[in-house]
């Protein structure tokens, strides 16, 4: 049970990242309505990377 939540948690973190990394600019568009959107789109990237990359990890090690 305990294995098929690691899963799942996974997956989503994976999901949320790879929204991230494809919605970046639109994302920074509604937060941010003037400035430096190109540090902010990068600095989401970036986030979303990362979280992509650990929900891969976790599904990795759980199967």
């Amino acid at each position: 049970m305990g294995k098929i939540i690691l899963i799942i948690l996974g997956l989503i973190l994976s999901m949320c990242g790879v929204i991230c990394i494809f919605d970046a600019r639109i994302i920074t568009k509604k937060l941010f309505g003037f400035g430096d959107q190109n540090e902010a789109s990068m600095g989401l990237k970036i986030l979303g990377f990362l979280l992509s990359m650990s929900g891969a990890i976790i599904i990795y090690f759980n199967i």
